[in-house]
């Protein structure tokens, strides 16, 4: 009973698919969390190099203005580096959110699918078994009846 194989092979390679769209959508968000991560990390880099200019103002010390400016310009090369990726990370992570969710309607759909070729199946039995019922019932009936003698 159940399903044609071909259907329950279709629903097994719709799940697998998912899984992997699932996990390759993982990985998508992992790596733009750690982009995000690396570009408030030059966000705070750049704060600590303005904090060190203006400490410098005050103090008076050069070495100190100059490893604040390095700090600012070291903070934007990598921002200027990072915002591109993270852009592009984000595309892709949108187009793998699409790509996994059309993989869950299609498993669903094949889903539906078997549950509804399982449902006709167990009917069709269903049907055989009250007809042979009936059979046996009818031939019972025949067999019992008393005959006429004239």
């Amino acid at each position: 009973m159940g399903a044609s194989r071909g259907l329950r092979r279709l629903l097994r390679i719709r799940e697998i698919e998912e899984e992997q769209g699932e996990l390759a959508l993982e990985a998508g968000l992992a790596e733009l969390g750690r982009l995000r991560q690396a570009l408030a990390g030059a966000v705070a880099k750049d704060r600590r190099g303005r904090r060190l200019v203006e400490a410098s103002a005050r103090s008076g010390e050069l070495r100190d203005r100059l490893a604040g400016l390095e700090e600012m310009e070291a903070a934007r090369r990598l921002a200027e580096v990072l915002r591109p990726r993270l852009a592009q990370r984000e595309e892709e992570v949108e187009r793998l959110r699409r790509e996994f969710l059309e993989q869950r309607v299609e498993r669903r759909q094949a889903g539906t699918l078997m549950d509804e070729a399982e449902a006709e199946e167990l009917v069709q039995v269903e049907r055989r078994r009250q007809q042979w019922l009936d059979d046996w019932f009818a031939s019972r009936r025949h067999r019992t009846r008393p005959r006429r003698v004239e």
